[in-house]
């Protein structure tokens, strides 16, 4: 079932217009995502995997599962080690045309800043030089269409371990630049609340040019729970004149064990919404696809390859059947 939000946030927004301008949240913004309907990639390693499941003989159970995972709308990973700086604007172009034809519009994650991971499991990235060329392709690809952006997961967050912030501000910046002359709403990776202070992200998303992006993005590709995170966020908003936020609910049904990668016994978040209620939180996204290892930790292939048990575990820990 696709993730429809039309009529009702068209109701609530007439609610809320019709209670005397009370439509505005604090800062005077209103959510950016309310009306939309978030696109679920036909080709995503979920679909692959329910249609491997069912030719595979896999029971009836399972295949439903998975064929419910590959119904959700899940953000599209952009790295260069798969799109090219040669190739991804036709990738991009691709799906939001795709997307735009059925009134949808798709999520990415830009994700190939370089010395990306701080030469972790997700190591990689481009040349500063490559890198903007890359992000500039990417919003050529948008074709001045619609489309949700979360730009570079754990790079901000990882800036004073990596001992690069300053390098890593102004990249982000500029990547920040390119994307705010396109349709894109981009919010800047937060990194999570297990991880970093409210009033140091603060001061790094200002300093990149919070104020330009939609918001910022928490929990990407992690366990905490929802309520942390808000909680963590809230803070952050406060503290940068009441930005916006998204946050990652993919997998954070059971919270966090203080353990990134791979950890055992967690469990599927929320399904993607867009908020209706006033505030600061824009969305649930899954924004980490479910099935997608973290790294080869804990029995896991490497970093983003499609694990079928782990994304079955997810689910039947969340209730799914």
């Amino acid at each position: 079932m696709r993730a429809r939000f039309g009529f009702a946030t068209a109701v609530a927004a007439l609610m809320v217009l019709a209670l005397g301008g009370c439509a505005l949240l604090p800062g005077g913004k209103l959510n950016p995502l309310l009306g939309m309907t978030l696109y679920v990639n036909p080709d995503s390693e979920a679909q692959t995997a329910a249609l491997g499941a069912a030719k595979a003989g896999a029971s009836a159970e399972d295949t439903q599962i998975l064929k419910r995972l590959a119904a959700q709308p899940a953000a599209i990973w952009l790295t260069p080690e798969k799109y090219s700086v040669a190739t991804v604007q036709a990738r991009v172009s691709t799906i939001v045309k795709k997307a735009a034809a059925l009134h949808e519009v798709p999520s990415f994650v830009v994700y190939g800043v370089p010395n990306r991971d701080c030469n972790g499991y997700s190591a990689g990235g481009l040349s500063e030089n490559d890198y903007r060329a890359w992000v500039s392709q990417i919003g050529q690809g948008f074709n001045g269409l619609p489309a949700v952006v979360i730009l570079e997961p754990d790079a901000l967050a990882l800036a004073g371990q990596c001992g690069n912030t300053p390098t890593r501000v102004q990249e982000l910046t500029g990547a920040l630049d390119t994307l705010a002359t396109t349709k894109a709403l981009t919010y800047i990776d937060a990194g999570h609340s297990d991880w970093i202070s409210p009033g140091t992200m603060a001061s790094l998303l200002t300093q990149v040019g919070l104020a330009k992006a939609a918001g910022f993005a928490t929990n990407v590709s992690n366990y905490v729970a929802t309520g942390a995170e808000k909680n963590y966020a809230d803070q952050i908003s406060l503290l940068t004149g009441d930005a916006h936020y998204v946050v990652d609910t993919s997998r954070n049904g059971l919270g966090t064990t203080g353990d990134w990668c791979n950890p055992p016994g967690r469990a599927l978040g929320d399904t993607p919404a867009v908020m209706l209620a006033l505030g600061p939180m824009d969305a649930n996204l899954w924004i980490k696809a479910p099935g997608e290892s973290d790294g080869p930790c804990n029995g896991g292939p490497a970093a983003g390859q499609w694990w079928n048990s782990r994304a079955l575990s997810l689910a039947a820990n969340a209730g799914w059947q």
